[in-house]
């Protein structure tokens, strides 16, 4: 599909029709980045996506404990005994 650059305030943009948006996932937040074939738009990657899930699996599988026991200090620091 051909698209034309146009002014939008002080900058300038591409309007994507509808149809591919929905096509293509973007939504709110993308990332852009300039490639060999000219710029990338793709979906912004969430960092905390499907914790809530994942948290919840891990509730439901009784693994939602501490990976490291407090009663078995594995590193020099943790061995030190300390005073508040």
């Amino acid at each position: 599909m051909k698209a034309k650059i146009v002014r939008i305030g002080n900058s300038q943009g591409v309007r994507i029709p509808k149809i591919m948006l929905n096509d293509s996932r973007l939504e709110e937040d993308v990332e852009i980045e300039i490639c060999n074939e000219g710029i990338l738009i793709r979906p912004a990657k969430n960092p905390r996506q499907n914790w809530e899930a994942a948290f919840r699996e891990m509730a439901d599988e009784d693994a939602d404990e501490l990976m490291i026991d407090d009663r078995e200090a594995t590193t020099e620091f943790e061995q030190e005994s300390w005073r508040w």
